[in-house]
């Protein structure tokens, strides 16, 4: 038993028995036990606030997928009636140079007739006074005195009437 004593190996091991009866008794494995439940308790809290972040960070993903659906809905029918209106104002503007033109040119051909009966007019009145000259002075040389006078006014009179 001496060798016993003398190993310093035996030492360490009574020392340490010593340690642990005092450790119990001061109460360090209380201590240890409750540090490692408040360990886990924070752990386990952080792990509960990750796991609703997540939920929460999910929740708005597909929050902000539907709102961009909507939006990208909402830009194609926008585009759409853009489109659309686009293609109703120039059919409308195609509709209106149409009627323009038509009217423009019913205005022209209303002109042009006017100028033709004011050219039929001139041309009638200008060979009426052509005809009323050479009348006249065809009967002025031929009829002379107060007959011829009568004759002349009232055949200048029936051409005048006749052209006009």
């Amino acid at each position: 038993m001496t060798e016993l004593l003398a190993d310093p190996e035996t030492w360490i091991a009574v020392a340490f028995v010593i340690l642990l009866g005092v450790f119990g008794y001061v109460g360090v494995h209380r201590t240890v036990l409750n540090s490692l439940d408040k360990r886990r308790d924070r752990i386990k809290a952080e792990l509960d606030e990750a796991s609703r972040l997540k939920d929460e960070a999910a929740k708005l993903l597909a929050e902000y997928k539907a709102r961009r659906a909507t939006a990208e809905r909402e830009a194609q029918d926008i585009i759409a009636s853009a489109r659309d209106e686009a293609e109703r104002i120039a059919a409308e503007a195609r509709a209106k140079l149409e009627d323009f033109v038509a009217r423009r040119t019913k205005t022209a051909e209303s002109k042009i007739a006017l100028a033709e009966a004011q050219a039929v007019a001139d041309v009638r009145s200008a060979a009426a006074n052509a005809a009323v000259a050479a009348a006249s002075t065809i009967l002025s040389q031929s009829v002379k005195g107060e007959v011829a006078d009568g004759l002349l006014g009232k055949g200048i009179a029936e051409v005048r009437a006749k052209l006009n």
